[in-house]
C-alpha cells in the first residue's frame, strides 16, 4: 500500500490517525492512505519565509532558471518511475503523457523563457524609462522583484504532476519559495515526483515544501507578502479565496477554474471536409482524454443547426470506437474516473441535466470494460443533445466533470458566440473553420469571455496544439466563472510572484538599481576600445564618443545606386522638398547606420564574435548632404547566454553637427569571455 509523506522543514512526515484511505478508481479498493499527522504550520512557513526565500532571492534569474532546467532534466531521466505508478490514478499511458512528460516541459519552457527574456540579474525592468522632468535629471521606471513570502500551492486530482510542475516553474523563477498542497486522491503520485525534486538537491534548502492532506490554518497565518494559487472548482475557490485573513492582508490569490468550455464549427465546414474531420476528432479527444477530467475539456459542442445531424453520427461512431478499461491493459484507450466520489458526483450532473438534454450515448454505466471489473470508477463517453440551448440553463452552468458533452445548434454567428459566452467565462473555447473572417467575428464577440482562443483549420490541422492543451508560452486561466487568473503566459506567470514597483530618481540612481544604463547616467571611459575588451572586462555605462563624418551628396547618390533604394525623397530635390518632413534630399537613414559602424566598430580580431540584431530604431532627424554625423555607443546592459559568450546590449546614438540626435537603437553583439 502506498503511504505519500510529507515533506516539512527538511523532515519527511507519513500518515497519522487520522489518515484517509485512498481507493483506487481501477479496482475499487484501497490503495493509499495519506494525510492525518499534524504539521507544524507556522514553523513551515517561517522556514520558508526565512531560509527559502533569501536562498532563492540571491540567486539570479539566470541561475534560477538554470536551476529549474536541471531539476526538469533530473525528472526526465527518472520519468519511467513516474508512470508506473500513473494508471492508479486512472489515467492510461496517453493521459499521463499530458501529465508527466507535459509538466516537466512546462519546467523546460518557463526555464528558457527566463534564459531568453529576463536580465541576468535581480531587478526584471518593465517598461521604458519615463520622463518625468524637462533636463531628464529625473526619471521614472517600472520595475519588479521577487515577493518576501511564500506561494501555497492548492492542486487539482486530475494532474498531480503537471498541476505540481506548472506552478513551481514560474514561482521558483520568480525567487520566491513554495509549499505544495496536491488533492488527497491522486497524492502519491505528486509526492512521488516531488521526492524526486528532493533527491536531486538542485534546489536550495526550504525551496519547497509540500503537505498530504489538509493545510490546517495555514491560510490563517499568510500575509501580504504571500501567495495563494489555487486549481480546481469554482465552489471550491470561493469558499478559499473568502478567508477572512486573506481578504484582511490583500494575499494574492490566483484562481484557475474547472469552465464550461466550448467549441464552435464554422458555418463554412461541411461535411467531409479535412476542417470538420479535425472537429470531430478534437472534440472525441477532449471527451474521453483523461476520462473527460480536464478543466480546458469541452463541455458544448455549438454547431450550425443543418450540421447537427452530421456531427451527432460522426460523434457517435468515433466515440463508439474507445475502449474502456484498466488504464493499463493494452488498447484501452479511456480508463477511470479519478474516484468513486468523482463518478457519483458526474451522474448526479447528468442527472440534473436530463430535463434539457437527450442521451445520444444512453445509459453511462452500460459499457463493456477491458481488463477490469464492475467496482471501479468507470464510465462510457456520454454525448448529448440539446435542441434549444437558448431556453436551457443547466448545460451552460453546469459542469459534468467526466467524459460529457452536449452538442447543441446556432443560427448564425452571433447566435454562436452568445452561447459560447453564457458558460460565464470559460478557460478555452475553441473555433474550427478556414475562413478568416468567421475567425475574426467570433474573436470580436467572444474574446472577453474567454481566457484563450484556439482557432484551427485545414490549413493549420498538422501541427496545431488541441484544444485542451495548456501550453507553457500562453496564458491558462480565464474570466468570470474560469477564475479570473492567469498562470503560465511564459513571462506573465513569473510576475504573479513578483511585485511591480515604481521606482523614481536621477537616470545614476535608475541605473545602479536596474544594472542598466540609461541616458542621462554616468559614462564611463575604458582603457582602451570596448570591442577589444571581453564580456566580463566591459562596464555598464562604458563609452566611445566617435569623430564625425561629413554626408556627401555623392555618398547619397552612391548608396541608392549600389543598393536599387532610389526613393525620392533620396534622389529627386523638388519632390523632397514638397514632403513636409524634409527640406530636399536628405540622406537614407540605413547609409547613417552604415557610416556610425564604420566610424564606432574596432576592426581588429577580439573578443567581439558577431552582432546578432538591433532593435528599436527611430530617425529623429533628416540628414542633409553637407551635415556631419557623430556617434555614443555605450554599453547599457549585459547578459550572459552560454558558456562561452554573452551577449552585450549598446545604445547608439547619433548626433548632427549641432548637437541635435538624428537617430537611436539598440545593438546586440555577442562577446567572448576570453580574448
Amino acid at each position: 500500500m502506498l503511504r505519500p509523506e510529507s515533506y516539512a522543514m527538511a523532515q519527511w512526515i507519513g500518515p497519522g490517525a487520522g489518515a484517509r484511505a485512498v481507493i483506487g478508481p481501477v479496482s475499487g479498493e484501497q490503495i493509499a492512505e495519506a494525510g492525518g499527522a499534524p504539521l507544524d504550520v507556522q514553523g513551515m512557513l517561517d522556514w520558508a519565509r526565512g531560509t527559502g526565500g533569501p536562498a532563492l532571492r540571491a540567486m539570479t534569474f539566470h541561475e534560477r532558471a538554470k536551476m529549474i532546467k536541471a531539476v526538469a532534466t533530473y525528472l526526465n531521466e527518472r520519468k519511467e518511475e513516474l508512470y508506473a505508478i500513473n494508471p492508479l490514478t486512472g489515467a492510461t499511458r496517453r493521459d499521463g503523457a499530458i501529465d508527466i512528460d507535459g509538466g516537466i516541459g512546462t519546467m523546460f519552457v518557463i526555464a528558457s523563457k527566463g534564459r531568453r527574456e529576463m536580465p541576468d540579474g535581480h531587478v526584471y525592468v518593465d517598461g521604458a524609462i519615463e520622463g518625468l522632468s524637462r533636463s531628464g535629471s529625473f526619471i521614472g521606471q517600472h520595475i519588479a522583484v521577487p515577493m518576501q513570502g511564500v506561494a501555497v500551492h492548492i492542486n487539482a486530482f486530475n494532474f498531480p504532476v503537471w498541476g505540481m510542475l506548472e506552478k513551481l516553474a514560474p514561482t521558483l523563477l520568480a525567487g520566491m519559495p513554495a509549499i505544495v498542497k496536491p488533492a488527497t486522491q491522486t497524492s502519491y503520485l505528486t509526492e512521488a515526483c516531488f521526492r524526486m525534486i528532493i533527491e536531486s538537491r538542485i534546489l536550495p534548502e526550504a525551496a519547497v515544501q509540500l503537505v498530504v492532506g489538509g493545510v490546517g490554518d495555514m491560510l490563517d497565518r499568510l500575509g501580504p507578502q504571500d501567495a495563494v494559487a489555487f486549481t480546481g472548482s469554482a465552489d471550491t475557490a470561493l469558499m478559499l479565496r473568502s478567508n477572512s485573513n486573506l481578504v484582511r492582508n490583500s494575499v494574492r490569490f490566483h484562481s484557475e477554474q474547472d469552465s464550461l468550455n466550448a467549441t464552435i464549427l464554422g458555418p463554412d465546414v461541411a461535411a467531409g471536409a479535412p476542417a470538420f474531420d479535425q472537429f470531430i476528432k478534437e472534440a472525441a479527444n477532449e471527451i474521453t482524454t483523461k476520462a473527460g477530467q480536464k478543466c480546458t475539456a469541452i463541455r458544448r459542442i455549438i454547431v450550425p443547426e443543418a450540421a447537427i445531424a452530421d456531427v451527432s453520427e460522426a460523434l457517435l461512431a468515433r466515440l463508439g470506437g474507445t475502449s474502456v478499461g484498466d488504464p493499463a491493459a493494452e488498447g484501452v484507450r479511456m480508463g477511470a474516473l479519478a474516484s468513486a466520489d468523482q463518478k457519483a458526483d458526474v451522474l448526479d450532473k447528468l442527472q440534473a441535466l436530463a430535463d434539457e438534454t437527450v442521451s445520444l450515448t444512453g445509459d453511462p454505466e452500460v459499457l463493456d470494460l477491458v481488463g477490469a471489473g464492475p467496482g471501479g470508477a468507470f464510465l462510457k463517453p456520454t454525448l448529448l443533445r440539446c435542441d434549444d440551448p437558448d431556453a436551457a440553463r443547466a448545460v451552460h452552468e453546469m459542469e459534468a466533470f467526466g467524459p460529457v458533452s452536449t452538442v447543441m445548434p446556432y443560427r448564425d454567428l452571433a447566435h454562436a458566440t452568445a452561447l459560447a459566452n453564457r458558460g460565464g467565462g470559460s478557460l478555452v473555447a475553441s473555433l474550427v473553420t478556414d475562413d478568416s473572417a468567421v475567425a475574426r467575428a467570433v474573436t470580436l464577440g467572444s474574446a472577453a469571455w474567454h481566457g484563450r482562443l484556439y482557432i484551427t483549420g485545414a490549413s493549420s490541422a498538422k501541427e496545431s496544439t488541441g484544444h485542451g492543451s495548456p501550453l507553457p508560452h500562453m496564458v491558462h486561466g480565464g474570466p468570470g466563472r474560469a477564475g479570473g487568473g492567469e498562470e503560465l503566459g511564459g513571462v506573465r506567470g513569473v510576475l504573479h510572484y513578483m511585485q511591480r514597483t515604481a521606482i523614481q530618481g536621477s537616470p545614476d540612481v535608475i541605473a545602479a538599481i536596474t544594472g542598466q544604463w540609461t541616458p542621462g547616467a554616468t559614462e564611463v571611459t575604458g582603457p582602451d576600445h570596448p570591442f577589444q575588451r571581453t564580456f566580463n572586462e566591459i562596464a555598464i555605462g562604458e563609452t566611445i564618443h566617435t569623430t564625425a563624418r561629413t554626408v556627401s551628396m555623392d555618398d547619397i547618390e552612391h548608396f541608392a545606386h549600389f543598393t536599387g533604394d532610389t526613393f525620392y525623397a533620396h534622389m529627386d530635390e523638388d519632390a523632397a522638398k514638397a514632403n513636409p518632413f524634409f527640406p530636399g534630399r536628405v540622406a537614407h537613414g540605413y547609409l547613417l547606420l552604415s557610416f556610425a559602424a564604420g566610424l564606432f566598430v574596432q576592426p581588429d580580431p577580439g573578443p567581439v564574435l558577431a552582432n546578432t540584431g538591433l532593435n528599436g530604431l527611430s530617425f529623429q532627424k533628416p540628414v542633409s548632404a553637407g551635415d556631419s554625423v557623430a556617434v555614443r555607443l555605450t554599453c547599457k546592459r549585459k547578459t550572459g547566454r552560454t558558456e562561452e559568450y554573452g551577449e552585450v546590449a549598446w545604445n547608439v546614438t547619433l548626433t548632427n553637427q549641432d548637437g541635435d540626435q538624428v537617430a537611436e537603437y539598440e545593438l546586440l553583439t555577442m562577446v567572448s569571455y576570453t580574448r
